[in-house]
């Protein structure tokens, strides 16, 4: 676990402090969403033995060079290109694509934007994959994962991420862990613990929980992770409580599953909550 202040937030840097921090003894795969392409995370994966990376990549003309230049349309092809920090006129005449990195970042910088910890020029290949969506929208991804896994594969690799994400969402927010409530890393990284554990408590109970389903409904019901949650931080707090009785309770509180349900994502300012004071004169 990396833990950063807000104002030097930097999740592709953690990412990277975290690769450093692990050897992985059997095969792992990265899997990662928008905001994580990166030519230097990248670099690292591709060092690293046992790992490989899965990542969803720009499709627009802000994108890796190299993926702007292929066509829209479902594809899985692989492509080479080479990495400098120099601008020299062999660079040029070569085609390498030029990082610019500051001149106070150098290897492990803490500079986010345009760091880069390897030698120059450095050769990068991958394999670019693209599929089409239900709702017509195209979608790319970056891997170094070998033939052997088709598109179909790399398609439902991806979308296996979606249950972490659902897992972050309650985490943050229906076990509170939005704000902190310490300034030292000592205190952040306890309460971050106390609350991935009453998550993984309220989890492994709902799992034992029996859901009746209605005969002629027309969706099927699972266990509402929010009352659960609630009910399970009750039961820890209530002496001599029955394990019986709090599954009981949570078979009472459910919610419909909707599958295929898509919301347009609400996207707003998070603006700055400062203190309040009053001077008086």
């Amino acid at each position: 676990m990396v833990i950063q202040p807000e104002p030097k937030k930097d999740e592709i840097g953690a990412l990277v402090t975290m690769l450093q921090r692990n050897d992985f003894e059997e095969k792992a795969l990265i899997i990662a969403d928008r905001g994580f392409e990166s030519y230097n995370l990248i670099a690292h994966i591709l060092e690293k033995p046992n790992a490989d990376f899965l990542i969803r990549v720009k499709q627009s003309c802000s994108a890796m060079r190299e993926v702007a230049k292929l066509p829209l349309c479902e594809l899985d092809c692989n492509i080479s290109f080479t990495i400098t920090t120099t601008q020299t006129n062999e660079d040029k005449q070569n085609g390498y694509i030029h990082l610019q990195v500051p001149k106070k970042s150098k290897a492990n910088s803490k500079t986010r934007r345009g760091r880069w910890d390897f030698p120059s020029p450095y050769p990068m290949k991958l394999r670019v994959c693209r599929f089409l969506l239900d709702n017509g929208e195209f979608e790319t991804v970056a891997t170094s994962l070998p033939p052997s896994f088709t598109l179909a594969d790399i398609r439902e690799l991806y979308h296996l991420r979606w249950g972490v994400e659902t897992a972050f969402c309650d985490w943050k927010y229906t076990l509170g862990l939005v704000d902190l409530h310490g300034k030292s890393d000592a205190f952040a990284e306890q309460e971050i613990y106390a609350s991935l554990t009453a998550f993984n408590f309220a989890s492994r109970v709902c799992r034992e929980v029996v859901v009746r389903q209605p005969k002629n409904g027309v969706y099927a019901y699972k266990v509402n992770f929010k009352m659960a949650v609630m009910l399970c931080k009750e039961f820890l707090r209530t002496p001599n409580a029955d394990g019986e009785t709090l599954l009981k309770e949570i078979a009472r509180h459910t919610v419909p599953i909707r599958p295929d349900r898509q919301d347009e994502r609400n996207l707003k300012v998070k603006g700055f909550a400062g203190f309040v004071y009053r001077v008086a004169a």
